[in-house]
């Protein structure tokens, strides 16, 4: 497991239109930022819990944009989790695949002129994905989780997590609706990030005062 050291500072009871939620706040070593897990019926020493691993999109997840599937994978993630019975939401604050807001932004500007995501990123002086999960890892070893059902369709994150110790016993996938605003966005996660994702085609895409196409991202 890796070293980085995480402290749980107080859980709450979290009443939501999908279910009643114990939400944990934890504090680590590794930075100042506050990681949540909402929490689900007693996982401790479970098998094949159901666990999201999400990070942080303010403009998907809290206002609702069309750039990027991340606020629809939030809400799908809760519901599938109430309708289990059961699960792990971890929510880490790592905006903009770890860039960060400001930065993220920015990209979005690029993007409006016609970069892809991970052109945007590169362009920035960023990697295309700069995330990593070992808070995540010490959330899950923190809850006693004995191994998990990941909702997600990015293998890399799989790989990281298992190489951190997390026993992953199988992919759920987590699909989003695909539209003219995250099109582009969507197809460059197949094409260019490996994501497991199921497009339909041909798909349309939204054109952005003729500077390129609208390729949302975070």
């Amino acid at each position: 497991m890796d070293s980085v050291k995480i402290e749980r500072k107080v859980n709450a009871r979290i009443p939501t239109t999908a279910g009643e939620f114990q939400l944990y706040l934890y504090t680590s070593d590794q930075d100042d930022k506050e990681q949540l897990a909402l929490v689900l019926g007693n996982v401790k020493g479970k098998t094949n819990v159901l666990v999201r691993v999400h990070s942080e999109c303010f403009t998907g997840d809290v206002l609702g944009s069309l750039r990027c599937d991340c606020g629809e994978q939030l809400n799908r993630a809760i519901q599938m989790i109430a309708h289990k019975g059961e699960g792990v939401l971890i929510y880490l604050r790592q905006e903009g695949r770890g860039i960060g807001l400001l930065d993220k932004l920015r990209a979005y500007n690029l993007q409006d002129q016609g970069y892809d995501t991970v052109e945007a990123n590169l362009a920035l002086g960023h990697q295309a994905d700069e995330r990593e999960y070992s808070l995540a890892a010490r959330i899950l070893d923190d809850l006693e989780v004995a191994s998990v059902e990941l909702l997600t369709n990015n293998p890399l994150k799989i790989k990281h997590l298992k190489g951190l110790g997390v026993p992953v016993a199988k992919r759920v996938p987590l699909e989003a609706t695909v539209t003219a605003d995250n099109a582009i966005y969507l197809v460059t996660k197949v094409q260019r990030m490996n994501h497991l994702l199921h497009l339909a085609a041909p798909i349309e895409v939204k054109k952005t005062n003729g500077n390129g196409s609208k390729n949302g991202a975070h």
